[in-house]
């Protein structure tokens, strides 16, 4: 067992977490303040618990070979310190699908890695966090969470949630318990997101992953 005083490369990934959380604005909106300080009021106390990382067995997927190109964009945005920390981790990611269903077309479009989670890699009951890479042209269908509050910033490339706006590097989404979200991507950049979920352990622990039945409608002109 080891813990993440031990690895520095992981410990500046989490501040640098902590860090986006702290200064990228929340636009005014009440309940994006309050969440960005609950992520990182716990982001916080679970550093000072110096907890354990689990060395997880690193897997590529598919859509991986878009993660160099969203790398590298992601430097010329608000979030390079975050890129630059992920840069040292990169080789130790376990790329996941997390459905045991996959829409067709998904699976070579769409991967995401833990970074803290009760599964690890840096250990938590009450935080997770990680990344999610999309390919262009990715439609990632309608779901929601049980219990867990959920927001993305846009590390790398554009994404529309929902059709009602359209969200750049250093965009931060968030979707409270239950709301039903669908995501897009543009035409010809991959798109990279950090993610961080809050809620209680068990919901952390055993969310379920599948995608709605709703069906979202397109106007068209």
């Amino acid at each position: 067992m080891t813990k993440l005083s031990e690895h520095v490369a992981w410990y500046y990934v989490l501040r640098e977490f902590w860090t986006i959380y702290r200064f990228h604005s929340a636009g005014g909106s009440k309940p994006i303040r309050s969440h960005k300080r609950e992520v990182r009021n716990r982001l916080s106390d679970e550093m000072d618990k110096d907890p354990e990382l689990l060395q997880r067995q690193a897997q590529l997927l598919p859509a991986c070979d878009w993660l160099g190109r969203a790398l590298d964009q992601g430097m010329l945005g608000v979030g390079a310190g975050l890129i630059r920390s992920i840069q040292q981790i990169v080789d130790q990611l376990e790329w996941e699908y997390g459905y045991q269903r996959m829409p067709p077309g998904l699976k070579p479009k769409y991967a995401y890695a833990e970074l803290m989670s009760p599964r690890g890699p840096v250990v938590s009951e009450c935080l997770a966090l990680g990344l999610v890479l999309f390919a262009p042209r990715c439609v990632y269908p309608a779901h929601s969470h049980d219990g867990v509050s959920e927001s993305y910033v846009c590390l790398s490339g554009v994404v529309s949630e929902g059709d009602a706006g359209v969200f750049v590097p250093g965009s931060l989404i968030f979707n409270p318990p239950h709301k039903t979200h669908r995501l897009t991507t543009g035409d010809f950049e991959p798109t990279l997101l950090a993610y961080a979920w809050i809620g209680p352990p068990e919901k952390l622990l055993s969310q379920s992953m599948k995608f709605s039945r709703q069906r979202y409608q397109t106007r068209r002109f």
